[in-house]
């Protein structure tokens, strides 16, 4: 069969909100909005990568709690996050229907949030690879300093670790070196991203421009009519990758059989399907 791959942002996508809401931020009893607030204040006055930002404040405010970061805790808290509808049962389902088709389907996450708090995630064992943003972690086994910060133009780097095969975060050397198409184990064009938010805009083009499909999904509950802030935000940015060209379908976050993006993604599935039996050719 032929390979192809769904490729998953996290945060927003997958799970609602950042993961770190669910129960990193409320068991140090810091309020989300303050500390997502406070990472933009501090990225501002230090001309800094938000993400880098977001990683030194979750080591600062577990210290000063008495808390030091381990993969355990993080894990531990990673267990405790909300998924959205239907994501727990999707992951089987879409890979018996694309095999079905002859199409041998593999998922990956690639996401700014937090490596270790995905791992802790029911879901974990779905994903071929994980590539997310992690710690370094002492002899002690405490997390001491970024080891990984995933951004919005870093992410695409890790979208051709997965075109190319390389599964994993420090081999510049096999990600950069030359590769014919016809010899790539998963390749672009018949890739699926879906995202939620800005920092997936480079992903979505690029996969868009090497032929592969690109899918905005939001969160239904913060969409909809009304004068709400996060609503309205939410209208806003969706509009802007449709009338920007970013992506090909918005759909809600809603995993479900039958789902409006159900129903997306196995259409999709089916045309590269069709598109191989056309073919007939030998390429991956």
């Amino acid at each position: 069969m032929k390979s192809a791959a769904i490729v998953y942002d996290f945060d927003g996508t997958l799970a609602k909100g950042n993961i770190q809401e669910h129960s990193f931020l409320p068991e140090l009893e810091i309020e989300k909005d303050a500390f997502w607030a406070d990472v933009r204040r501090l990225a501002r006055e230090h001309d800094a990568d938000q993400i880098l930002i977001y990683m030194w404040r979750m080591l600062e405010e577990a210290r000063a709690k008495g808390t030091p970061i381990t993969k355990e805790a993080l894990q531990r808290h990673g267990a405790k996050t909300e998924l959205f509808k239907g994501v727990t049962t999707w992951f089987d389902r879409i890979s018996l229907y694309a095999s079905q088709e002859g199409l041998a389907l593999e998922h990956y996450v690639v996401s700014s949030g937090n490596h270790e708090l995905i791992k802790g995630c029911s879901i974990q064992g779905k994903f071929r690879e994980i590539y997310a943003s992690r710690f370094v972690y002492n002899d002690h086994g405490e997390a001491v300093w970024p080891g990984i910060a995933i951004n919005y133009t870093t992410k695409t780097q890790f979208l051709f670790r997965i075109n190319k095969g390389v599964l994993n975060s420090w081999d510049d050397a096999a990600v950069n070196k030359w590769t014919a198409m016809a010899k790539r184990p998963v390749p672009f064009e018949r890739m699926i991203f879906i995202g939620d938010g800005d920092t997936d805009i480079p992903s979505m083009k690029m996969v868009r421009h090497q032929n592969g499909q690109a899918i905005a999904v939001y969160d239904p509950d913060q969409w909809g009519k009304g004068e709400d802030q996060r609503k309205a935000a939410a209208r806003e940015k969706l509009h802007k990758l449709i009338a920007e060209d970013r992506a090909n379908f918005v759909a809600p976050a809603d995993y479900e059989e039958g789902s409006q993006l159900d129903v997306i993604v196995k259409g999709i599935l089916g045309r590269y399907a069709r598109e191989v039996r056309e073919r007939g050719d030998a390429s991956k």
